[in-house]
């Protein structure tokens, strides 16, 4: 289940459990892979539910490369990731949220 006390979302791909977490670096891929002027609109974005499936992907990609994993984005697109379109999309969203969440207020 990944560890929320450090930013950690599990994501189970291909039968796989990968952890993912939005490491400075990975933050600052995500932002590049979006064309996003500031991280501050992407998670407006999630919060009123206006995101696309690429933000999701975007998301999932930067996460997994914040943990360590070299997935490609070619390879994700192919995984099979449980759940689908939503449990993608609410790991990305539980990630986001852990990315800037207080250490002193668990989520």
């Amino acid at each position: 289940m990944g560890n929320p006390y450090t930013g950690e979302v599990t994501l189970v791909l291909d039968g796989q459990r990968r952890p993912m977490k939005l490491t400075l670096g990975a933050l600052v891929e995500l932002e590049a892979a979006l064309g996003a002027d500031s991280l501050v609109a992407l998670v407006e974005r999630f919060e009123t539910g206006q995101f696309s499936a690429r933000d999701v992907m975007a998301l999932i990609l930067a996460g997994l490369h914040g943990a360590g994993h070299d997935t490609t984005a070619d390879a994700l697109l192919r995984a099979d990731i449980e759940g689908g379109a939503v449990g993608a999309s609410r790991a990305a969203a539980r990630l986001l949220t852990l990315a800037f969440a207080l250490p002193e207020a668990p989520v």
